[in-house]
């Protein structure tokens, strides 16, 4: 059985911009399901109306899903407008109010939204002064997940016995010809990119890493290209399932180099205002979203070919948060 979750009209302006990004609306279509650890809120208006936005790579798709799954059993008329192409337009739309809630990240928020230039040490400190600020843009954040989808390096198997190593630190006690890294050219010349990791973690660019070491790659085309030892470091996302797929080895970030990117729940301040409820339903789900809850969930969605909506909809029930009609 199938639910069909109607879409929300979005304002004339938020449509043509939309459009002109290639805005595909959601299916619509999620498993029907019943209360679990997520009750009903007997108090909400009949009419109690939700828009959930989210971007469009696979873990945005598999948060947006989850939320208007638990929504619609929390008993909110629920418009589902996941799989927005680009983050800035996902934004938009919660800024105008033409999305009441989005899965966001931290260091998304603050470095690209709010024009940091430095990120803060600490994931919570980093979620504090995010939500601090973004309530004057109308925004209310929620309590963050654990999942961090930051940058890391990675290893393939082999690469991971021959070299003996865990943390990036232990780096730079390696022969210079080991140092070799698949990087995409953004993170290649980006501010808080290679060049400065290299530095943070106490090696020179150009004499101890040599440019021939460092190859140029597709974001996507990087993952197989670490595996097959095109290099023995390759830049990767922590919560991406290549990862798992290809079995690479994630190096610890012991100096916290790379900026804190923790998903939380974003509402926008007008909406929450009428229905505060909503977050105490985003707070039973947040603690359960860690590292190694999304390796699985995405790579069940990028690897083995499966719906968003059906992969959300398992783990809720097995987490108890939803039950079977």
């Amino acid at each position: 059985m199938n639910r069909k979750l109607k879409f929300g009209a979005l304002s004339f302006a938020a449509l043509i911009g939309l459009t002109g990004c290639g805005l595909s609306p959601a299916t619509g279509t999620v498993p029907d399901a019943n209360p679990g650890l997520i009750k009903a809120d007997q108090s909400l208006d009949k009419d109690a109306k939700v828009t959930v936005t989210s971007k469009s790579f696979t873990e945005q798709l598999l948060l947006g899903k989850i939320t208007v799954i638990a929504l619609d059993v929390a008993g909110y008329n629920v418009t589902d407008l996941t799989n927005v192409p680009g983050s800035q337009p996902a934004r938009q739309l919660l800024l105008s109010g033409d999305a009441s809630a989005l899965w966001e990240y931290t260091g998304t928020a603050w470095l690209t939204y709010l024009g940091h230039e430095k990120p803060i040490v600490g994931a919570d400190k980093q979620w504090q002064a995010v939500h601090d600020e973004d309530v004057a843009n109308g925004i209310v954040w929620g309590k963050p997940a654990p999942l961090n989808n930051t940058y890391a390096m990675a290893m393939n198997r082999e690469v991971a016995d021959r070299l003996g190593i865990t943390k990036l630190s232990e780096m730079s006690k390696l022969d210079s010809k080991e140092l070799t890294f698949c990087v995409d050219p953004e993170f290649n010349s980006r501010r808080d990119g290679l060049t400065p990791m290299l530095e943070h973690y106490g090696m020179k660019r150009g004499s101890q890493v040599k440019e021939d070491n460092v190859g140029l790659y597709d974001v996507g085309a990087i993952y197989q290209a670490t595996a097959e030892g095109a290099c023995n470091f390759g830049e990767v996302f922590t919560t991406d399932g290549r990862i798992k797929a290809l079995d690479l080895t994630v190096l610890e970030d012991d100096k916290q180099y790379f900026p804190s990117y923790n998903a939380a729940p974003a509402f926008n301040a007008e909406f929450l205002e009428k229905n505060p409820g909503v977050q105490d339903v985003m707070a039973q789900i947040a603690p359960l979203l860690t590292d190694e809850v999304l390796l699985d969930l995405n790579y069940q969605v990028d690897v083995e070919g499966r719906e968003p909506a059906d992969v959300a909809y398992e783990w809720m029930l097995n987490e108890g948060l939803i039950t079977a009609p």
